[in-house]
């Protein structure tokens, strides 16, 4: 039996859609379980936020893991101001992509461009930055193409430096750019609640 695509995947997800601050915030929840919550700009059709929840190994209901957008902060009263004082110099690694491309900001890489280098390691399926003078290191996947089962492509990677944030974008390849453009006509014919104040599943 052929393994389903992940566009036939999302199609036989189960769906909510809620409309609520110019977002379209739609549930998948999956038959494995798994649940993915999307935040999508209602005006322009950009992803703004991605994130995954699984059940743990008891079964309950596990943590969400952002895959786009800004990472959750620990609701930890002293403990969450004592990581933001912490991290107030540390490299901060997130992914906001754009209608084109899938793009990651390091904030708080204060080095020159000419610094840093941004490579594809195929074999792994992962991107490496690296620096010349050994200060910030990091391997990352872009789980969309391993989602799809498409190659990674070292042209399609490209990098620039500005305000001590280190900028990486991948352009989307053709197959992805036209599945989401599916996926989004899709998406807009799922009767949506309207909120002013309501919760949503997916927060």
């Amino acid at each position: 039996m052929a393994v389903p695509s992940w566009l036939e995947r999302l199609r036989a997800a189960g769906k909510t859609a809620l409309v609520q601050d110019g977002k379209r915030k739609i549930h998948y929840l999956f038959e494995d379980g798994k649940e993915m919550a999307e935040e999508y700009d209602i005006k322009t059709g950009q992803l703004i936020s991605r994130k995954w929840r699984e059940k743990n190994t008891l079964g309950g209901t596990g943590k969400w893991q952002v895959e786009v957008g800004e990472p959750i902060s620990p609701l930890l009263g002293t403990l969450e101001s004592e990581l933001i004082t912490e991290s107030s110099s540390n490299p901060i690694f997130m992914r906001k992509d754009t209608l084109s491309s899938f793009q990651w900001r390091i904030r708080n890489l204060p080095y020159p461009k000419e610094v840093y280098s941004v490579s594809v390691e195929e074999e792994q399926r992962c991107c490496v930055i690296r620096t010349t003078n050994k200060k910030y290191y990091k391997k990352f996947s872009i789980p969309d193409l391993d989602r799809y089962r498409l190659p990674l492509d070292a042209a399609a990677l490209s990098f620039t430096h500005a305000n001590n944030t280190l900028i990486i974008t991948y352009q989307k390849p053709k197959e992805i750019l036209a599945a989401e453009e599916q996926l989004q006509k899709e998406l807009k014919k799922i009767k949506a609640a309207n909120s002013g104040d309501g919760d949503c599943k997916t927060q």
